[in-house]
C-alpha cells in the first residue's frame, strides 16, 4: 500500500464509519437481532459457508454489500449493532483498515466492501491471515456502485495488523 493510500485509509475510515451512522438518536440495536434471506435465497450454493455480517441497522450501502454476496451465493445472516467499533475491536480490525460494516466466514473476518470473488478465492486458498478489508468505502466496490462511476481500491490480505494487496480492482 502506499503512502497516500495508507493516509487516505487512516482518514477515510472514520469518515466512512460516520456516514453510515444518522446523526438523530436511535433505539438500541441488539446483536441477536437478524434478518435471514428472503427473494434471494434460492441463490444460496450450498457448498459456501454462512457469512454473518455486523452492521448499522440504518446502513444502505452495507444492505446492498449483503445483497452482493447473497447474488454470488453466499448463505447471510445479517446483526444489526449500535455499537460497530466493539465488533472491530473483537476480531483485532486495526482504524486504518476498517470500513463501515464487519463480516465473518468460516473463521476469516471480511471488512468492507469485499467483493465476493475475492472471499471465495480466499476460502478456496485458506492463506494464513486473520481475512480481508477494503479500507474506507471505494466508488464502485460492491455496495458502493455509482453508475458507471468506479475508483480502483485495493483488497488487502490482514494478519496481526500488517497488510499486503490480496487483489486489485479497477485501474
Amino acid at each position: 500500500m502506499t503512502r497516500i493510500a495508507l493516509a487516505f485509509a487512516l482518514v477515510a475510515a472514520p469518515l466512512a464509519l460516520a456516514a453510515c451512522s444518522p446523526d438523530a438518536p436511535r433505539a438500541e440495536a441488539t446483536p441477536t437481532e437478524t434478518t435471514a434471506p428472503t427473494a434471494l435465497a434460492s441463490a444460496v450454493d450450498p457448498s459456501l459457508p454462512a457469512v454473518t455480517v455486523y452492521k448499522s441497522p440504518t446502513c444502505g450501502c452495507c444492505s446492498a454489500w449483503v445483497d452482493h454476496l447473497r447474488e454470488n451465493g453466499f448463505p447471510v445472516e445479517t446483526v444489526d449493532v449500535d455499537d460497530l467499533q466493539a465488533v472491530k475491536a473483537e476480531y483485532g480490525i486495526p482504524p486504518g483498515l476498517q470500513s463501515c460494516h464487519t463480516a465473518v466466514v468460516d473463521g476469516y473476518v471480511v471488512e468492507g466492501h469485499v467483493p465476493a470473488a475475492d472471499v471465495k478465492r480466499l476460502l478456496a486458498e485458506r492463506p494464513e491471515a486473520a481475512g480481508l478489508a477494503v479500507p474506507g468505502m471505494p466508488v464502485g466496490s460492491p455496495g458502493m456502485e455509482q453508475g458507471d462511476t468506479a475508483e480502483p481500491y485495493d483488497v488487502l490480505l490482514v494478519d496481526d495488523g500488517q497488510s499486503s494487496v490480496f487483489a486489485h480492482h479497477g485501474d
